[in-house]
């Protein structure tokens, strides 16, 4: 375990998402999210929903979202359920996860969002897997976007900056890695001026 030993500690919640990208039968690719909060003691939220009691281990949320997608990041369906949720009206938030049909996942993702899902009709557990999905897309693709990228080098096709490119420290343009695995696409680092 790389965390350091913790104090004494009683667990009180435990959540767990899964994800999982899948190419499909007609070249489109499928990734689908599960989200299970549950908790140690024994809860309620609404009296008029679940009897009014959600035991300890029970799912307070149990909840899935599945996005259809292109190689282009392109979203040609989406599918979300809230099986379990401490509220009854809950569950109607997960229809409206299908405004986002036809937005591409990329740059300005986060504002289109917000644009067609206004935050009192949607659902914050849902809204969160967004980022999961997003980074498991991404995951998923990869290997298929350097292939396609590869054929369009062989055909003389200028390569594609990869998107993944300045997302984090090992892939600064800047760094080693880049350098690499993409030299036309690598910048010298800036020089630190140091003081006198």
């Amino acid at each position: 375990m790389g965390l350091p030993e913790a104090q004494p500690r009683e667990k009180k919640h435990h959540r767990k998402i899964d994800c999982e990208g899948f190419l499909r039968d007609d070249g489109l690719w499928d990734i689908d999210v599960h989200l299970v909060d549950t908790r140690s003691y024994d809860c309620g939220y609404d009296e008029l929903h679940r009897g009014g009691l959600i035991r300890a281990g029970e799912a307070v949320h149990d909840m899935w979202l599945r996005f259809t997608i292109d190689l282009d990041f392109l979203i040609h369906d989406v599918h979300a359920a809230s099986e379990q949720t401490p509220f009854g009206i809950c569950p109607r938030a997960a229809d409206a996860m299908r405004n986002l049909i036809g937005l591409r996942i990329g740059s300005g993702w986060r504002r289109q969002v917000r644009e067609r899902i206004a935050s009192n009709q949607s659902c914050t557990h849902l809204m969160d897997l967004l980022g999961q999905l997003t980074a498991t897309a991404y995951q998923t693709l990869h290997a298929a976007l350097e292939e396609r990228e590869a054929a369009r080098e062989a055909v003389g096709e200028a390569r594609a900056k990869p998107p993944i490119i300045d997302t984090c420290l090992a892939l600064s343009s800047s760094g080693e890695v880049v350098r690499r695995r993409w030299p036309a696409f690598y910048q010298q680092p800036a020089i630190e001026e140091t003081e006198t």
